[in-house]
């Protein structure tokens, strides 16, 4: 989860990425940026409407 959160905000070391994609299946980082996606648009959804009421 750290490593996919470092990534999805652009702060990931070279080495992590290095690690991270060395052999290991892709599935768990790609199913992680979809869920780390939709919280970021339902949070902005969510802010948006609290400023307009």
């Amino acid at each position: 989860m750290s490593s996919t959160l470092a990534a999805f905000f652009g702060v990931q070391s070279e080495a992590n990425r290095q690690q991270d994609f060395s052999g290991k299946s892709p599935i768990p980082y790609i199913l992680m940026g979809l869920l780390l996606a939709a919280c970021m648009v339902f949070g902005l959804i969510w802010v948006v409407n609290l400023v307009l009421s």
